[in-house]
């Protein structure tokens, strides 16, 4: 993985300048409950209520609410229902969030979500996206979603 620039300098300045990887960072800085939490991003739990693919704990009514929004389709309910803004992984605001740290962050989840739906439903394709802003200092802007490509087609 490529470390974001934005990184560089606070894992060189560890060890009187002589720096440290990412890894070693993770074991001084992290914590256990904070890895047992990310683990709902990193490697969400997913049911099919109504034929939506959702992420696990997914409340009806709001499917139901955005399904009886005018001009919605199955693709727009599940695409909705399904997107993340990256940002707001920690509090908004927060101010190590940057948009190479996001891109890293976004890319890498896309590629976990795209294994996780084809693991977990061989038989329901899903396409899964992630959207970057043209201005990239719009972080609030980075999002993931994902959506089964048999809705592509069909009206609700």
């Amino acid at each position: 993985m490529e470390i974001p620039k934005s990184m560089r300098a606070e894992l060189d300045a560890w060890n009187s300048g002589k720096g440290i990887d990412l890894e070693m960072w993770i074991g001084c800085e992290g914590r256990f409950a904070l890895a047992v939490g990310y683990m709902t991003i990193f490697w969400p739990e997913f049911e099919v209520i109504e034929n939506f693919i959702v992420r696990k704990g997914s409340l009806m009514d709001a499917i139901r609410e955005f399904s009886s929004q005018p001009g919605s389709s199955r693709l727009s309910v599940e695409r909705t229902m399904n997107h993340i803004h990256l940002v707001d992984l920690h509090h908004r605001g927060c101010p190590d969030a940057t948009p190479d740290k996001l891109l890293v962050l976004g890319t890498t989840l896309k590629e976990i979500y795209e294994t996780k739906l084809k693991c977990q439903f061989p038989d329901r394709p899903c396409a899964v996206r992630l959207y970057v802003p043209e201005n990239t200092d719009a972080l609030d802007e980075y999002e993931i979603t994902f959506w089964q490509t048999a809705h592509e087609n069909v009206d609700a």
